[in-house]
């Protein structure tokens, strides 16, 4: 029941908790009862959305690869303070840190990436490598080809900023326009009218913008045990595009990306278990179209709350 319940707050509009208990066949105390146990049991943390990508200009998705040893928890403690850090797991192999930033623009990214070469500086090793994602297929388990994005919808500061605080300034509790105003002036000196909120905040859900509400939860305690990077290399690189395009129907990935590099497909997969990562992996050799592939696994999910569609 609890995961039927978490799955039941992603929508592409504001989730309406009176229409999910019914749906649930539950009174709205029940489910507030057990919304409510599963913060205590730190299941769930906070409500937020998650932005398409391709929104002008595009986000930038950034992959970051970092040797350190453990002897350098600091690393991992300056990194968590930055906002636009999404994942951050300790990994086995060559480098001992796996990272996925999202960045508003190439401005935010270079004004991060001085702040990374600081904390990188203090480390023993100071190794570390950038991927740069060139195209998003996939994300938090969003098939992004499924989504009517309106090119030609402007996205200004203030819209920005109301992503902003849906995606990163929700508690437990879904902010109301009052609140979001009330942030706007208290935090960026800005006075909107509620009106002109819910108005703005309706054109990001009808163009494509807000891809959808969402509640970040703990994926192990919901017996996702298993999660991998994997790097694809198909044997026709002519095809990647066509791959990716069926890659991205399998539940198991929630992240796919497009780099610039041998292995040219990235993606993050999901699993409750190893026998269904090796199902998987059966899965990419049978197609015939995939000539090597190569897998990481995650030790320690460092950043433990996220967000993904999950069936």
């Amino acid at each position: 029941m609890y995961t039927e319940l978490i799955q039941k707050l992603y929508s592409k509009t504001k989730p309406n908790i009176t229409k999910i208990s019914r749906e649930l066949k539950i009174t709205r105390v029940t489910f507030q009862n057990r919304f409510e146990q599963l913060a205590r049991e730190h299941i769930i943390k906070n409500f937020t959305i998650n932005i398409n990508p391709n929104i002008s200009p595009n986000l930038k998705y950034i992959i970051l690869e970092i040797k350190t040893n453990p002897k350098e928890p600091h690393l991992v403690e300056e990194l968590q303070k930055i906002p636009q850090l999404k994942i951050l797991d300790g990994i086995f192999g060559e480098f001992s840190l796996l990272t996925l930033f999202i960045f508003k623009d190439s401005n935010e990214f270079s004004q991060v990436l001085n702040i990374i070469d600081k904390i990188m500086s203090n480390s023993y090793f100071k190794k570390y490598q950038l991927v740069e994602a060139i195209r998003v297929y996939k994300t938090y388990g969003i098939e992004l080809t499924k989504v009517r994005l309106d090119v030609n919808y402007t996205l200004d500061n203030i819209n920005y900023l109301i992503l902003k605080i849906l995606e990163e300034d929700q508690g437990l509790k879904l902010l109301s326009t009052f609140e979001i105003s009330r942030i706007l002036k208290r935090k960026y000196q800005i006075e909107i009218s509620q009106s002109t909120i819910y108005n703005r905040i309706k054109n990001l859900e009808q163009t494509g913008i807000i891809l959808n509400y969402a509640i970040n939860f703990n994926p192990s305690k919901l017996g996702f045990k298993g999660k991998f990077f994997i790097r694809i290399k198909p044997r026709d690189t002519s095809k990647y595009n066509q791959i990716a395009l069926k890659l991205k129907k399998k539940q198991e990935i929630t992240h796919l990306f497009r780099i610039g590099e041998q292995y040219g497909l990235f993606a993050i997969v999901r699993v409750r278990n190893i026998e269904d990562y090796a199902s998987f992996i059966k899965y990419l050799y049978e197609t015939e179209e995939i000539e090597d592939t190569f897998t990481i696994f995650v030790l320690d999910e460092l950043k433990p709350y996220t967000n993904f569609k999950f069936y």
